[in-house]
């Protein structure tokens, strides 16, 4: 009878704590939570497929494939047991590719609970944005008509669709600041020490996924200093170097080296060498060039739907907001929501500098997106009279992603086709039966499959180059790393290749010489073989 009341009174105590209005707030994080799955549930049957028809092996995004299987090499193996590089470069420690493999953090922990398979992202991927989005609505508590801008924009916004539908790791940091955002906005309203340290920690692990977002640590940094003064700029200082320090040992010793290099730095060597006012001119005269292409490129996607346009006109729509609303907040003597814009707009506009300075604009342009994730977010949450500022984002993303967006590459799901599955069966029997893992003295070239861009047919001269089928790597057992090469290195270096294995198109001139070299054929399709090199 004892048991029975204490038991009573627990539930009793839990219920009171969960009144009535933890209760709809409850219920509006639930509602939003529900979006992701429901919106990659329509946006496959709007093009003919369905979820669980997702198959990463029909996609033409290959980093995918790298993300894929170093995971899956870190599961089964606590690394790849052969190295992952470009042109055969390899990390000095470990095996693998140019990015940090910190950004693929909670894949691992997926994978550690779920098991991996090539569903794992994309499932991955949803529970991520959906986790998100439920802390985001618990940490913000938004009022009806907010929530309801979210759930429309969160729809509108093309990308967290798509990225969620992929092996691409953008949804991990998308899912990350979306949850840092929301602990930034509820710190601003009720601080803590704990929370300002959470901050700090966040802020950390995503500096070592994408050395650009240490520009979230600058938030706990002001918190810190402001309560705790020298003490708080000695640590903030501490922490933000630490952080930094460990992004570059992890570049210096886990990372290989790309085909060229990730960050242009030229605009830094007049610094380096003393010249202040020739480097500011540069960097000046950069940002003048840089940016006429980023306006070009913006006109274009308004135009005609570019894929990397239409992120710069979102971007650029983005920010004007929230320097607007910031204004409008000072003006109003909202302080903290005028302190939250403005440090997301300065965000925003130091990772359009960066762009403009160190990045190449398409590849660049998709580092933005993890910045406009969270400004959709921000703008829903804009305390205006009629969200006039939401609807005019809402419509801009409708046009470009919805009605401008066509390109196959940036907006195609990529569903189950019968031919490639019966391709990844051919090769997962082949490579069952012809390749043996090394377990010696690993990592090491014995357990690396190149790949090569392309290869043109033989006494073809330059003309006709054909594609590899690089996707049939997705079938390579696990711990094998790959190494992406282009033809001109493969061709120079033929016949001393330290990786074991090479994938090349049939019928190629790259075939023609390792079949004059005797060089033994272990399996081949009607698009692709593979040849031990050794």
């Amino acid at each position: 009878m004892g048991k029975k009341t204490r038991n009573s009174n627990i539930f009793g105590t839990l219920w009171s704590w969960w009144d009535r209005d933890r209760r709809i707030l409850t219920l509006k994080a639930g509602l939003l939570a529900l979006l992701p799955l429901l919106c990659c549930i329509a946006a496959c049957a709007a093009q003919g497929g369905s979820l669980w028809q997702v198959y990463l092996p029909s996609s033409q995004w290959n980093d995918e494939l790298f993300y894929y299987k170093q995971v899956e090499g870190i599961l089964s193996h606590g690394y790849p047991q052969g190295y992952f590089g470009f042109n055969e470069s390899h990390a000095l420690k470990l095996s693998f590719a140019a990015w940090s493999p910190v950004l693929v953090w909670p894949w691992l922990l997926y994978g550690l609970l779920f098991g991996w398979d090539l569903m794992a992202p994309v499932y991955s991927n949803i529970l991520l944005m959906t986790l998100a989005v439920f802390l985001f609505v618990l940490l913000t508590k938004p009022k009806w008509k907010q929530l309801g801008l979210m759930g429309l924009l969160f729809c509108c916004f093309w990308p967290y669709t798509r990225y969620m539908l992929c092996g691409m790791p953008e949804i991990i940091c998308f899912s990350m600041l979306t949850v840092y955002w929301g602990l930034l906005i509820h710190t601003a309203q009720k601080e803590t020490a704990g929370k300002v340290a959470l901050l700090f920690v966040m802020g950390s692990v995503m500096t070592l996924m994408r050395p650009y977002l240490i520009l979230f640590m600058l938030a706990p940094a002001y918190l810190w200093v402001r309560r705790h003064r020298l003490s708080g700029i000695l640590g903030s200082l501490a922490a933000m170097g630490l952080t930094a320090g460990g992004y570059l040992l992890i570049k210096r010793y886990l990372g290989a080296e790309y085909f060229t290099p990730l960050f242009k730095t030229e605009w830094l060597e007049p610094f380096l060498q003393g010249h202040i006012f020739a480097g500011i001119k540069g960097v000046l005269a950069k940002i003048y060039y840089e940016g006429r292409t980023f306006m070009a490129l913006t006109l274009q996607g308004l135009k005609s739907g570019l894929a990397e346009g239409a992120f710069f006109a979102v971007y650029l729509a983005l920010l004007g907001l929230l320097l607007w609303q910031c204004v409008a907040d000072i003006r109003k003597k909202r302080k903290k929501q005028a302190l939250l814009n403005g440090y997301l707009a300065f965000c925003f506009f130091s990772m359009w500098m960066a762009l403009l300075l160190m990045y190449k604009m398409k590849e660049g342009s998709k580092h933005l997106l993890t910045f406009m994730a969270v400004g959709i977010l921000a703008v829903a949450l804009m305390e205006t009279r009629f969200y006039k500022k939401a609807t005019v984002i809402g419509a801009l993303c409708i046009y470009l992603f919805w009605y401008r967006g066509d390109q196959p590459g940036d907006y195609q799901i990529y569903f189950t086709q019968q031919d490639r599955v019966a391709q990844m069966e051919q090769w997962e029997e082949t490579f069952a039966r012809e390749l043996r893992l090394r377990e010696e003295d690993v990592p090491n070239f014995d357990n690396v499959v190149i790949w090569t861009f392309n290869d043109v047919p033989a006494d073809s001269g330059e003309q006709g180059a054909v594609l590899t089928d690089w996707q049939v790597l997705y079938a390579l057992p696990p711990g094998w790393g790959v190494s992406c090469c282009y033809r001109e290195y493969v061709e120079e270096h033929l016949e001393e290749l330290q990786s074991l294995y090479l994938a090349i198109p049939v019928n190629g001139r790259l075939q023609e010489r390792c079949e004059e070299l005797g060089m033994e054929q272990i399996g081949q399709d009607g698009r692709v073989c593979i040849y031990r090199t050794r």
